[in-house]
């Protein structure tokens, strides 16, 4: 944390200072007011629309509380368009929720808390999180301050870490690390669960599993019998969880782990790789995991596979539709990137996911994600 930026601040008619931390890379705020208890939500609220960081010495409880009431007063905000969100087109939707959703991020971060240099937090009735920031963080080195939302966010995901994300369909446990996607929506895994091997598979029993994030596939694969499999990730994180969990699975002696963009050195079989489903530009890393500007990630592994394919090995594209439903890209523009890989579909296996989200009417993308299908397209050289 010693290259970190430094935050600037007066208090008590002195200039201060400390580190600044943020997991999304922004620069430490201009504008920073000390606030305590004593301070209304409405006041907040206001400050931090107008860009003021607001950097707590009260509570730790009530600046919980005043976050939610931060959180409130956007979400009961009306919408500028008299136009009523279910007449607008689904691309044009999906934009405006976007755009909603970084600004409301943007104004619960301005809700900033101090740590001393073990982590602890120099508030009243603050939790220890200590053993949290430091699986995530590493060791401190100085005094710090970051917001609140995202210290929330990482006891959130030290909890979930240690409590693990059942997989039905593999009937396995994964732990995913701060900062790795979950694999929350366990349609496509069981996609690659059943979908019928490259027949290559029963002379060379090798795979690599492009972008692996929490190992996932590369279990799955692995409980398939495949004797060797490749996993990458250029995301130093996501190699370190993929480890993780496949070694408490007991199946890393099947697996080697590669720090790359996308593909490995040499060939296999059959290549499997889940990219994130969206072209769209990611406002944070974990959203890495879901937005793909341009597609990048898509197009890359698609013509990568022509290299490094053995002869009658096949690529397994697993990929949602939701980029189609949400009218950011046409099926016959994903089968012309197909086409121009020098590739063809063998065949594409369809199913339905079946997240909250399918059945929740008030979620401004709804039509789209009803409408939603994942497929694994089996993909071979022409």
């Amino acid at each position: 944390m010693s290259a970190n930026p430094v935050i600037h601040w007066c208090e008590a008619d002195a200039e201060k200072s400390a580190l600044w931390h943020c997991e999304k890379g922004l620069p430490p705020p201009q504008w920073v007011q000390v606030i305590d208890d004593r301070i209304s939500a409405d006041t907040a609220y206001r400050l931090a629309c107008e860009g003021t960081a607001l950097l707590w010495r009260g509570d730790f409880q009530n600046a919980k509380l005043l976050l939610q009431a931060m959180a409130r007063r956007i979400d009961k905000k009306k919408p500028a368009s008299k136009q009523p969100p279910t007449t607008l087109p689904l691309a044009e939707a999906f934009h405006r929720y976007r755009l909603a959703q970084s600004q409301r991020a943007r104004t619960l971060e301005k809700l900033l808390i101090p740590f001393d240099s073990d982590y602890a937090m120099p508030l009243r009735r603050a939790p220890d999180v200590r053993d949290a920031c430091l699986e995530v963080y590493g060791p401190c080195t100085g005094p710090f301050i970051a917001s609140l939302r995202e210290l929330l966010g990482l006891i959130g995901a030290y909890e979930w870490r240690k409590k693990g994300i059942g997989i039905p369909p593999l009937d396995i446990t994964i732990h995913p690390h701060y900062g790795v996607f979950a694999p929350v929506r366990s349609e496509y895994i069981k996609l690659a669960a059943q979908a019928p091997p490259p027949k290559l598979l029963a002379e060379q029993s090798i795979a690599f599993d492009i972008g692996t994030g929490t190992g996932v596939l590369a279990a799955a694969l692995a409980l398939r019998g495949i004797q060797r499999i490749v996993a990458t990730d250029q995301d130093p994180r996501a190699l370190v969880c993929a480890r993780d969990n496949l070694t408490r699975l007991n199946l890393i002696q099947q697996v080697e782990l590669v720090q790359a963009d996308l593909f490995p050195a040499g060939q296999a079989a059959l290549i499997v790789c889940n990219p994130p489903w969206i072209p769209a530009r990611p406002s944070s890393p974990l959203e890495h995991a879901i937005f793909d500007p341009e597609s990048r990630m898509l197009r890359g592994f698609l013509h990568g596979l022509s290299t490094h394919l053995l002869p009658e090995g096949e690529g397994w594209l697993i990929l949602s539709d939701l980029a189609e439903q949400l009218g950011l890209r046409t099926r016959e523009q994903l089968l012309q990137m197909i086409e121009a890989a020098g590739l063809k579909v063998l065949s594409r296996i369809d199913t339905k996911p079946h997240h909250p989200r399918v059945s929740d009417v008030s979620d401004p993308l709804h039509a789209a994600r009803a409408a939603e299908s994942t497929s694994l397209w089996r993909l071979a050289v022409k």
